[in-house]
């Protein structure tokens, strides 16, 4: 949630006026993020957020956008695209495809505690349940095809050391994606990107999930994985931190038991996660784009976090 692409008052002004929002009160961009420019919008009808898109196309985003509006019907907290008067929900700002969503009550917890960790569980099993009936289809997009583009770009830039464990955890992953327990994986739409920074609190109580546009059709164990190796590590070390796990883990099967399938390929769906991180964060760090507010992620913590992974594989 970068900002790319400058929005003057002027366009913004259009923009709420196509919508039907009511005069401009303030436009603030968003620090933080990488893939996106963001701007908060305040208005005569009240705070949103406008997301202009540097890399989705307009082909792809009806996904994204459509999904959230489905989830949002089906009663999970996530932001509602907001459409014009003829029930448009994909707009263009500045010569790039745009959407502007409510915005979501709460802030994120970046310290989070057992009690948080259970209550992402608990609202990420509920929004694999209700995307169930969501019709349209989208591959993961930084799923298994992406690494095995990218990590041949990312090899030159890292040492030898990293390089050997790129490339066996890469010929790992494809001989899993191979294998018929992952076949039998349930599958639907994912967020894959629901990280401390994704999700909104107010106090304990959980308000939101948002920043959907990592969002395609995967195994729900990939999703659970990614936010398993994000709240329920350290940060400081990569190390897992088991009693929070147990609490995310305990809260998800409250409300989708895992199948034996699951179970058995927690291991390396965790790995996979650590592995997909790795991989994105190694190729903004060496091959960045130009933006106004641009931090990237250092990579070296998801390779601590495979690394953890591989020598001391997690069980349910």
């Amino acid at each position: 949630m970068a900002v790319f692409t400058e929005v003057s008052e002027p366009e913004a002004r259009a923009l709420l006026r196509r919508l039907r929002l009511g005069e401009l009160l303030a436009l603030r961009g968003i620090e933080g993020g990488i893939e996106n420019t963001n701007y908060f919008l305040t208005c005569e009808q009240g705070e949103f957020v406008l997301t202009l898109f540097e890399r989705l196309t307009a082909g792809q985003l009806p996904f994204y956008l459509h999904l959230m509006k489905h989830l949002a019907q089906g009663g999970v907290p996530v932001p509602d695209p907001r459409a014009d008067p003829g029930g448009v929900i994909l707009h263009s700002v500045c010569g790039k495809p745009a959407a502007v969503v409510n915005k979501l009550r709460g802030s994120s917890e970046l310290a989070p505690q057992g009690a948080h960790c259970a209550a992402v569980g608990r609202m990420l099993a509920r929004m694999h349940l209700a995307g169930r009936g969501f019709e349209r289809h989208q591959p993961n997009l930084r799923g298994l095809r992406w690494w095995n583009d990218t990590v041949p770009v990312v090899l030159p830039h890292v040492a030898a050391a990293q390089a050997a464990l790129l490339r066996a955890e890469l010929a790992y992953q494809n001989h899993v994606a191979a294998s018929a327990a992952y076949a039998a994986l349930p599958r639907g739409p994912v967020h894959a990107d629901l990280f401390r920074d994704n999700v909104l609190f107010d106090g304990q109580e959980l308000t939101g999930f948002f920043d959907f546009y990592f969002a395609g059709v995967d195994s729900w164990l990939f999703d659970l994985a990614v936010c398993l190796n994000d709240w329920c590590i350290d940060l400081a070390s990569g190390a897992h931190d088991g009693a929070r796990a147990a609490r995310m883990l305990a809260a998800y099967q409250a409300e989708r038991p895992l199948t034996a399938a699951e179970r058995g390929l927690l291991p390396a769906m965790l790995r996979a996660g650590a592995l997909r991180f790795w991989i994105s964060r190694l190729w903004d760090w060496y091959l960045p784009r130009p933006a106004a507010m641009l931090k990237p992620h250092d990579p070296t913590h998801f390779e601590r976090v495979l690394r953890g992974r591989v020598a001391d594989p997690v069980r349910v």
